[in-house]
């Protein structure tokens, strides 16, 4: 009777542990597109947002700078110009161009990631169009112009946590998309 017990309850406890075992290798494959999707939620770490149209008659009135820089990854081929800052209010669609040139004697493939700060702007910034979306191939000394598509949410006015932000920053980080070949 005693061996039984203590079978049945080392069964359970060894139950437990591959539970829970596999809980977490389940949570640590689950955890980048958890944490992006909540990212792209709640516009933490200056991720932007996704939007389908501008607003139509809802303008802002507080006029803030926007600034545009890039980095380029050494391992990337690429000279890239950032557009000048403008001024802006919330709710105007504006559309920026980078220039990209591809320095190197071979066709190569970037992509870009992105962000906004100062990160609470994140929320209140929404892309409508943008080159980071797609990997660029780019052919051995050829440039392209890349477009940027945004407007500021109206609610940016309004947020307590933003209202007094005068100057936003979207920033860009170029780096190589590895081939099969390298």
């Amino acid at each position: 009777m005693f061996n039984t017990q203590l079978a049945t309850k080392n069964t359970q406890v060894l139950f437990l542990v591959f539970a829970f075992v596999g809980g977490m290798v389940g949570l640590a494959y689950a955890s980048v597109p958890l944490y992006d999707l909540f990212c792209r939620v709640t516009g933490f770490g200056g991720t932007t947002q996704v939007s389908e149209a501008a607003p139509i008659d809802n303008i802002g009135t507080i006029e803030r700078e926007v600034n545009f820089n890039r980095h380029v990854m050494p391992a990337l081929a690429w000279s890239v110009e950032a557009p000048a800052s403008l001024e802006m209010v919330a709710g105007d669609q504006v559309t920026i161009l980078y220039k990209a040139t591809n320095l190197s004697d071979e066709a190569v493939t970037g992509t870009s990631s992105f962000n906004v700060t100062p990160n609470k702007i994140g929320v209140h910034f929404m892309k409508l169009e943008c080159f980071c979306f797609t990997e660029q191939t780019l052919e051995a000394g050829e440039s392209v112009e890349m477009p940027v598509t945004f407007y500021l949410d109206p609610d940016i006015d309004t947020d307590k946590n933003t209202t007094e932000v005068p100057e936003i920053t979207l920033s860009y980080t170029f780096f190589p998309v590895m081939t099969e070949k390298g």
